[in-house]
């Protein structure tokens, strides 16, 4: 989750569902993907994280085929339950032109990490794909300070 303000307790809220769908299937997953999602959205030039944390797993093959995908459909099942209820209660707060500033200085964090950690961007741009198509999930506009 890349909340441009935090607040705590729905940062707690986002785990514990992410916690509670990985335990299904290995009381070992969540804090081990937990860590691979804070290692790898760390943005070392900045020494912070680009957001609050999650799961992150990528070929993930523990042999068993039919376990790794119901594992990797958990992971997407637990998306809606983790986000939306933080999205409900938010979505009517109070804006000032502060949080504006906030918001967009989060937003150029969230571009220099794509820019420059991002496998997926390195990897579309670095193998010639549509440069537009790529760059599309960048902010339209950040602030850096």
């Amino acid at each position: 989750m890349n909340p441009c303000i935090e607040y705590v307790e729905d940062t707690a809220h986002f785990h514990d569902v992410q916690k509670e769908y990985c335990d299904k299937h290995d009381a070992s997953y969540y804090p081990r993907f937990k860590q691979w999602a804070d290692e790898y959205f760390y943005v070392p030039h900045r020494n912070r994280a680009r957001g609050v944390g999650g799961i992150f797993f990528d070929d993930h093959n523990t042999g068993d085929w039919e376990s790794d995908f119901a594992f990797t459909q958990d992971a997407g099942r637990a998306f809606l339950p983790a986000f939306l209820p933080v999205t409900q209660k938010r979505r009517n707060t109070e804006w000032s032109d502060a949080d504006k500033d906030t918001q967009l200085i989060h937003r150029g964090l969230y571009a220099e990490y794509n820019l420059v950690y991002d496998r997926g961007t390195k990897f579309g741009l670095e193998t010639g794909h549509n440069a537009d198509a790529v760059l599309m999930s960048l902010p339209p506009m950040a602030k850096w300070v």
